[in-house]
């Protein structure tokens, strides 16, 4: 069978928001954001969050890394050196205390470690968190709208848009699928190798951001770097495919990235990461620069195989 990235069948299914999905957004919406107000009648206790300056002092001497201003601190949240949250229960704003602690005996820091410490702590505000209502403030001051009927109807415009980018990527995917599926190819055991070693870095990259190791990961599985290695291989062996069927259909296609279109590409990679154009350019050398190129002909070659397929549409 020849390789066919024209004229492919699939079915889009288009869900629509429902009204009960828009309330559980709100709701988790509300739970992760709190109402802080500043409190001034009453003493610190647990669950208030402090704003403190404190310098830590250890042998009579203040040590590097000790010292902070305007410090968030939520009481028994366990943040900090065990003991110290508790001293500054019961406190009032403005209102300084010295709290003595005993750094753990495994303490990251190994001249602090098993030391005792004295941090003066100079109390600067005290907050309380309270869940919002479901009310006009809530809409004001979490979704930024007038009432919460507006809120209630932004979010379903914005849910719904997310939904069907998804809906629209999930069917592009499977088209891309499809062709590759056509492709007449052989995969040597070295190219398996390594396309499951491309994923392992990715994975170990994903970890670390996370503070995790790949060790860490098997043991919280119960598995191991072998066998992560022969689950993967299916899915190499389809990466290794959709790739292949790309190039074809952008060689065939002659299909080009244009500067405006890597340019494009660039601000989505500083929006995604939180970066200016400036931060991007010191890293941007030529294998990041060929990344960015592959994936805008990507993009180009799965927009060619969606408007060549045969698309039926439903809604659920």
């Amino acid at each position: 069978m020849s390789f066919q990235y024209r004229g492919l069948s699939a079915q889009l299914t288009r869900h629509i928001v429902t009204p009960e999905e828009v309330q559980q957004q709100l709701e988790r919406l509300r739970q992760q954001n709190p109402r802080i107000a500043s409190i001034t009648n009453r003493p610190s206790r647990l669950g208030d969050e402090l704003v403190l300056d404190y310098a830590g002092y250890c042998d009579g001497k203040q040590f590097e890394g000790g010292t902070a201003q305007k410090q968030t601190l939520v009481l028994g949240s366990g943040a900090f050196i065990p003991g110290f949250e508790e001293q500054l229960v019961d406190k009032v704003p403005g209102e300084e205390v010295v709290v003595k602690v005993t750094f753990p005996t495994e303490y990251h820091a190994k001249e602090l470690a098993g030391k005792a410490a004295e941090f003066h702590c100079a109390i600067r505000e005290i907050r309380e968190k309270t869940p919002y209502q479901m009310d006009d403030v809530f809409a004001k001051e979490v979704g930024r709208c007038e009432t919460m009927e507006e809120m209630r109807k932004k979010l379903t415009e914005s849910l719904q848009a997310y939904t069907d980018e998804r809906g629209e990527m999930d069917l592009q995917d499977r088209l891309l699928r499809q062709a590759a599926d056509t492709l007449d190819m052989e995969i040597t055991q070295e190219q398996i190798k390594e396309a499951v070693e491309a994923q392992m870095q990715t994975l170990e990259a994903q970890l670390s951001q996370q503070g995790l190791t790949l060790d860490m990961y098997c043991q919280f599985l119960s598995t191991t770097p072998e066998k992560l290695r022969e689950e993967a291989e299916p899915g190499a062996v389809q990466s290794i495919r959709r790739e292949e069927a790309i190039r074809r259909i952008v060689e065939a296609e002659n299909i080009q990235a244009e500067q405006e279109e890597i340019a494009r590409a660039c601000a989505l990679i500083c929006q995604q990461n939180h970066i200016t154009m400036e931060q991007l350019k010191e890293v941007y050398d030529a294998q990041l620069e060929a990344a960015v190129i592959r994936s805008v002909l990507t993009g180009k070659a799965m927009e060619l195989v969606r408007k060549a397929a045969q698309v039926t549409e439903v809604t659920e």
